[in-house]
Order: structure tokens, then C-alpha cells, then sequence
């Protein structure tokens, strides 16, 4: 299978497995498994990600953030539950509808504009409560909610099937986010129970993300939403999970030249980086256009040959330089590894996020759709991706 052996990502398809199994074990049995799946599986290739997940997993729920999401979802011949968590803009929901996608509801006011343009088609719903995220949701104590949630389960074309919250920070380990990830749950169930006396019943109540889910599982929640755990990723490096994650995309690139500069040259625009003595500097070919953060420049470490390489002077557009003094034997059209293992060494993406100043998901998400996808399923290469 042909790509361009400039810049390319490895998406090994068994380390989804391997992260699902070790989720699933931390949840109660009464709790079943949504699979995050936005933005192209946050970086990981849809296409080849998602059909593995629903044939091969027996995965039965998806989330996604748009309807050009979901759609591309049944496009590709996915047929479980896929779930909007944003917007849809009302004069796009009829064609939800029709493909029997559910669309989150954020507030009364916007189930009035979707209900009003159905026109007798009716479309399936998840209604958000905002228990302290402050992002979307109804809003106000649990039985002011309760009443909301009633005048929106009222409306003709709108079949509410459930509720979810989003936890604002279940990822760490501090006492006063531990109380408050504590406080959202128990509000999203006092909700739920002032909404069952109105006469509300829906089959779904979820709360469960990726950290919910691994440190304050709770049966109530129906369905857990596994979204970075999947993907290899923690959703707080500083707070350690119960199992070994399996990143599932690893970033390589190529050496196209090698040179010996001397002391006193400079690398790179700005010249940033003035050498202090005699170099050999190794080009590589990916660039912040390649989703390689411009904030590694002068800092960030990349593997060649096993061994690590430091990057001196600016990441361009393109290409960046690397100090190879202290690997002799690197040669142009050498294999380099961004983001993954390379013998004995490994680099993550939570430890290029952290040099970067951001967290991995946005590693991941960033890595550009010029970098092809290069799918591997129990060791043998697949297929070659774009995104």
C-alpha cells in the first residue's frame, strides 16, 4: 500500500481493544460503553477506527460533535446509536431524523426552533443538563430543570430518550474536584428523580467520561463515554490510571539531509540557535503544517536509530533540524519517531503536549489531514487513510 514516506501516522487498531478492555473493567456492570469518536476519532482516522470499533469490538454507541460527523458515520455503513453532544442549526435536523442519529438539546429554546421545523418527523434527543461545566444544558436548581426537561419531552416531534452531563474536572486527583465531579453527579440524579415525578421516563442517563469512568464509576450512569482513554491517552498525566494505556498512533518522519555546520552557525529562522561548537544537524520533513507544534522549537526530542535527538533552532512550516553529533551512524532517508517507540526509547504525545504547553488531545486532533494514516490490524498493514 502506497503513501509518501515524508511524514506519515501508524493507527494500530489492537490497542483500541486493549484500551477498552482495561476501561471496561473499571465500570459497573450496569453501565454500558459510548465510544467518542469526534474529529475523525480525534485525530486517528475515522474511516478505519470506527467500522473496528462497531464489527470488531461489538461497540454499540458512538458520540460525535456534528451532524457532518454523524453523517459520515452512516456513510460508512456504521448502524449503531450515534449521538450529536453540539449544535445542529434547526433548518439541518430533519435529515437527522431520517438517519436515525440523536441530536443533544441544549435548552428550551432551542428544542422550540428544532420542534417547529420537524414538520411530523419526529427526531430522537438527548437533552443536556448543565450540572457545573457551564459549557451548554439546562440550567437552574434540580426541579426547576425537572420542569424544562418536562416542557421539552412535551413537544410533539421531539422522542427524548435521555439525559447527560459532563463532568469539569473528574481527571484530577484534588480533593476540592473530587467533591465538586461528586456534586454534578448527584444534582444530574436529582434531576432525573425530580423529572421521573413529572411523569419523564427515558431509557438513558449518562454522566461517565473517560476519567468518570476509571476513578468515580457509578452504576446509575447508563452509558460511560470513553473518548482520550481509547486512544491511548490519560486524560491527566499527572494522575496515574489503575492500567497501562495503548497508544494507538504512533508519528514518524524522514531524515532528508545531514550536515556538519560549525561553530558559531545558526539554525533556523530567527537564529535562535547559534552553535558553541562543531554539529552534525539532521533534516527532518514535518512541520508545524503537519500538526508538529511550532512551541517545540529548541526543545523538543525526537528518536533516531534508538536514541534520542534534540531539535535545535525553530520548527518551520516544514521541516525542522535535530543535533545528531551523538548518533554517527544517522544517513539521510532514516526513519524518525515523533510520537512512539524506537527500541528502548518511547515518546508520547503527553510528553510532546507537555514541552508545548497544551494537553495530548490536541497533539492528536492536530496532526493535519496531509499526514497520511497508515492502519495497522494485528501487526500487518491495512490500508492508508486520509483525513
Amino acid at each position: 500500500m502506497k503513501y509518501l514516506k515524508r511524514t506519515w501516522a501508524e493507527i494500530h487498531l489492537d490497542r483500541l481493544a486493549v484500551n477498552v478492555r482495561n476501561f471496561l473493567g473499571c465500570l459497573p456492570e450496569e453501565t454500558g460503553l459510548m465510544c467518542v469518536v469526534k474529529a475523525s476519532c480525534y485525530g486517528h482516522a475515522d474511516l478505519a477506527v470506527c467500522p473496528y470499533l462497531e464489527k470488531e469490538l461489538g461497540v454499540g454507541w458512538f458520540a460525535v460533535s456534528n451532524a457532518d460527523e454523524a453523517l459520515r458515520l452512516r456513510n460508512m455503513g456504521i448502524t449503531g446509536e450515534i449521538l450529536i453532544l453540539g449544535y445542529t442549526p434547526p433548518e439541518n435536523v430533519a435529515e437527522l431524523a431520517e438517519h436515525n442519529i440523536i441530536q443533544t438539546v441544549t435548552d428550551e429554546d432551542y428544542a422550540e426552533s428544532i420542534n417547529a421545523v420537524l414538520s411530523g418527523k419526529p427526531l430522537r434527543c438527548h437533552v443536556a443538563i448543565d450540572t457545573g461545566m457551564t459549557r451548554i444544558g439546562l440550567r437552574g436548581t434540580p426541579e426547576e430543570i425537572a420542569k424544562k426537561l418536562y416542557n421539552i419531552y412535551d413537544m410533539d416531534d421531539l422522542i427524548v430518550d435521555g439525559i447527560f452531563t459532563h463532568y469539569a474536572a473528574a481527571d484530577t486527583g484534588a480533593p476540592e474536584d473530587i467533591a465538586y465531579t461528586a456534586a454534578q453527579t448527584e444534582k444530574f440524579f436529582a434531576v432525573k428523580a425530580e423529572a421521573e415525578k413529572l411523569g419523564v421516563t427515558l431509557s438513558q442517563y449518562h454522566c461517565l467520561n473517560s476519567a468518570g469512568g476509571v476513578y468515580s464509576p457509578d452504576p446509575r450512569s447508563t452509558l460511560a463515554r470513553l473518548g482520550i482513554i481509547l486512544y491511548g491517552l490519560y486524560p491527566d498525566p499527572a494522575n496515574p490510571l489503575p492500567f497501562e494505556l495503548a497508544p494507538v498512533m504512533e508519528l514518524r518522519s524522514t531524515v532528508s539531509q545531514i550536515k556538519r555546520i560549525e561553530a558559531g552557525e545558526s539554525i533556523s529562522y530567527g537564529r535562535t540557535f547559534i552553535a558553541d561548537k562543531p554539529m552534525t544537524v539532521a533534516t527532518v520533513t514535518c512541520g508545524y503544517a503537519d500538526g508538529y507544534p511550532r512551541a517545540l522549537s529548541n526543545k523538543g526530542e525526537v528518536l533516531l536509530r534508538g536514541k534520542r535527538a534534540r531539535i535545535v533552532g525553530r520548527v518551520c512550516m516544514d521541516q525542522f533540524m535535530i543535533d545528531v553529533t551523538d548518533i554517527p551512524e544517522a544517513a539521510p532517508h532514516d526513519t524518525v519517531t515523533l510520537i512512539g517507540s524506537d527500541g528502548d526509547e518511547k515518546i508520547t504525545a503527553d510528553d510532546v503536549a507537555a514541552l508545548a504547553g497544551t494537553i495530548g488531545y490536541e497533539i492528536t486532533c492536530g496532526i493535519t489531514s496531509r499526514v497520511p494514516r497508515v492502519v495497522y490490524f494485528r501487526g500487518d498493514e491495512r490500508g492508508v487513510y486520509k483525513i
